[in-house]
């Protein structure tokens, strides 16, 4: 008999609040999740704050026992982006977390089911917290390690439950890892110099941090083309884009962000960044007052960051198969060793992509973490 439970929708700071709380107190004994702060989260879901509600909507859901304590919740999302790109009545679902008891999971998915319905959508995709562009995607194996910077971590038996409600699974996702010792690069080589012999207008540079907001709409335009066929994209408004850039500007390596021009021209790009998330895992309640910012100093101080994570990289479309990309890929493997990185994640990669997926791992990359989107008919 599984867990009597009420599903609300939130209504109040209040219950906001607890909406927020509960990943704390479910994986406060998992050492591999790594706490987001609250204050992140409390922005993520503030139409005041997130730039997604100018076009999207979000409905969150508590679900409660018969004690009136939290066992769980979801969030029915409206991407109207998607909506106005496909228009396909697709709807979405996030930011669900629950204890494992499936009753209390069935009881989420028939209340974001409804109310997606009540949005006049056809059916419901997820995880997007909120959406694509943000930490989406549902791990299904990889769980001895933690995640990278940015990316999900969550229960195994997340998936089942979105199995055994009649959710599909639509596409996978991977997480490769390459430890800088073990590259292969001399192929990869090769043929970089064969392309630049044959472009010989072509220039790689790093991004200009005091021109930072005239680069970010630079690498914003360029993101919007190169990916615009890539399965899943929605493209980011200028202030979605805005708001992500104001995060990363205060984690980012310039050294470690590439820019590749052609006759002057930026053509493509490559985003790696450093993983903080150690930092951050020092916080287990996600609060930075009144001791979680002197536990990430510490940390800082003490633990040198060696690792980051390729989060985004595009080619303009009319560049595209032209081995452009080989460029970018081989200076985030070769130009960050001096400064002390030793390894990377390049995440996710879609398993319909298979020329990415080739060139991961053959540069040595294996797949360390598996994620995917589910979606279930309405």
């Amino acid at each position: 008999m599984g867990i009597a439970c009420v599903v609300r929708p939130v209504e109040t700071s209040a219950d906001l609040s607890k909406f927020i709380a509960l990943p704390y107190e479910l994986y406060k004994d998992q050492r591999h999740w790594i706490p987001p702060l609250r204050v992140d989260q409390a922005t993520v879901l503030n139409p005041k704050k997130n730039a997604f509600f100018e076009h999207g909507k979000i409905q969150p859901f508590l679900a409660t026992d018969e004690s009136g304590a939290v066992v769980g919740r979801i969030a029915g999302v409206v991407n109207g982006m998607h909506l106005q790109k496909y228009d396909d009545g697709t709807g979405f679902f996030g930011f669900f977390e629950c204890v494992e008891d499936y009753d209390v999971a069935k009881a989420l998915f028939d209340a974001v089911a409804e109310w997606l319905k009540s949005e006049g959508l056809k059916a419901a995709r997820g995880p997007a917290n909120p959406s694509l562009n943000d930490v989406s995607g549902l791990l299904v194996d990889g769980f001895d390690r933690p995640p990278a910077i940015l990316m999900p971590y969550n229960f195994p038996y997340y998936a089942d439950f979105l199995e055994r409600y009649g959710f599909e699974r639509i596409m996978t996702m991977w997480a490769y890892y390459i430890h800088f010792k073990y590259r292969k690069l001399e192929r990869m080589r090769r043929g970089v110099e064969i392309i630049k012999r044959r472009n010989p207008d072509l220039e790689l540079r790093t991004i200009d941090m005091d021109r930072f907001d005239e680069e970010a709409r630079m690498i914003l335009d360029i993101y919007n083309d190169a990916w615009s066929e890539n399965w899943g994209h929605v493209p980011m408004t200028n202030n979605e884009f805005a708001h992500l850039v104001k995060e990363m500007k205060m984690i980012v390596d310039p050294r470690i962000i590439f820019v590749l021009e052609k006759a002057g021209e930026p053509i493509a790009f490559s985003i790696m960044l450093p993983d903080v998330n150690p930092w951050f895992a020092e916080i287990r309640d996600g609060r930075l007052f009144p001791f979680g910012l002197a536990r990430i100093l510490k940390h800082k101080l003490l633990t040198r960051i060696s690792e980051g994570r390729v989060v985004m990289m595009g080619v303009r479309k009319e560049y595209q198969g032209r081995g452009f990309d080989a460029i970018l890929n081989l200076a985030s493997l070769e130009i960050p060793v001096p400064y002390g990185y030793n390894a990377a994640e390049m995440s996710w990669v879609l398993d319909s992509n298979k020329a990415m997926m080739n060139a991961a791992e053959g540069l040595g990359g294996v797949k360390d973490k598996e994620y995917a989107m589910y979606e279930l008919a309405l």
